[in-house]
């Protein structure tokens, strides 16, 4: 496929997406632009001589060069290049675009706020699990009532050097003596931070299962997406622990999508 013909895909599929979280984008050259001061940005995946890779930035505010953008890959499945596309923006859109919406939004519909002590002077913003594979119930279930931040806290702090918002993505599954665990800090691989995760007792089955998920670390005090003004965001409230709850709902919810 082509350069361009792939950003085009790439680019409906975000359109198509953030619609779901009832929010209208609408394509501009060679981004996707949002309400407010918000806007997709697409770049080739490095070394992409093809598949379903993407990676997508988030511009929480356009027009200033000094403005955060969270950065974040995905992959797709699909028997063509186009459905691989378009499986890796939804798989963005489940976990990465929930999180930055939550931040926006701050409505506890999409995430969970909550303060770790051992990240001082940033909240942090947990959006939803995407639990695929096989037996997915039990890592799920697992991922629905354990905390993990607390245990990356000491390994992340010191790669927390983005000013404003940090964005922490994390991967993790596979099976009983064949896993995996990776931890990203603003697209960088984070090796204290992922030999944390892999330490954690999160269940290794027999067979293939992965989740992903992603976590924003925001500066108190930062300035954050400006709302359109029909949609002014209510005052953030936060939980010290992500709620069952929420969880649980987005792993039904991804359940019913498949």
């Amino acid at each position: 496929m082509r350069p361009q013909d792939r950003l085009a895909v790439i680019q409906r599929s975000v359109v198509r997406e953030m619609a779901r979280y009832g929010q209208q984008f609408t394509v501009d050259g060679e981004v996707v632009r949002g309400p407010g001061t918000t806007a997709v940005a697409v770049r080739e995946h490095p070394g992409d001589d093809g598949g379903g890779h993407v990676d997508l930035g988030f511009v929480l505010q356009l027009g200033r060069a000094d403005g955060p953008v969270v950065w974040d890959c995905a992959a797709g499945l699909g028997k063509t290049e186009e459905e691989q596309l378009d499986n890796a923006v939804k798989m963005w859109a489940t976990t990465t675009a929930a999180t930055v919406v939550e931040l926006q939004e701050h409505s506890g519909e999409h995430g969970d706020h909550y303060r770790h002590p051992g990240l001082p002077g940033r909240h942090a913003v947990q959006g939803p699990a995407a639990v695929f594979g096989f037996g997915s119930e039990q890592l799920a279930g697992w991922l629905a009532d354990h905390q993990l931040l607390p245990a990356l806290a000491d390994a992340l702090h010191p790669e927390l050097t983005a000013p404003h918002v940090n964005g922490v993505k994390l991967f993790l599954g596979g099976k009983a003596g064949d896993d995996i665990a990776e931890v990203r800090v603003n697209g960088e691989v984070s090796e204290a931070a992922s030999a944390a995760l892999r330490a954690l007792p999160w269940p290794r089955g027999e067979r293939l299962c992965w989740a992903r998920l992603f976590i924003l670390l925001v500066d108190e005090g930062s300035p954050e997406p400006e709302p359109d003004a029909q949609s002014a965001a209510p005052a953030p409230v936060y939980s010290r622990t992500p709620r069952r709850g929420l969880l649980s709902r987005w792993w039904q919810a991804l359940r019913a999508g498949q």
